[in-house]
């Protein structure tokens, strides 16, 4: 399997996870921001974080929870979290 390719089933795995948990209401727009910030925070303390994990591997995955928090949002709707 191509280096490039590593994670790719895993990522459709729990993108779709995602979306079916959304569309049974199991999570709401607000959960869904409420795990993209905190992947966002996770990949911005890489270094201090207790969970051990790559700072780019961090940072890549933040930038695919906002995708995938973008995408959710605009499909199935529902309220912001509040702030």
């Amino acid at each position: 399997m191509p280096q490039e390719r590593n994670g790719d089933e895993t990522m459709v795995i729990l993108q779709t996870l995602l979306c079916m948990m959304r569309e049974k209401n199991l999570l709401s727009r607000a959960d869904i921001e409420e795990l993209c910030s905190r992947v966002a925070m996770r990949a911005a303390q890489a270094e201090r974080d207790p969970i051990p994990c790559c700072a780019q591997a961090a940072t890549a995955a933040a930038n695919e929870m906002a995708k995938i928090g973008d995408y959710i949002g605009k499909h199935y709707g529902g309220k912001h979290r509040r702030i």
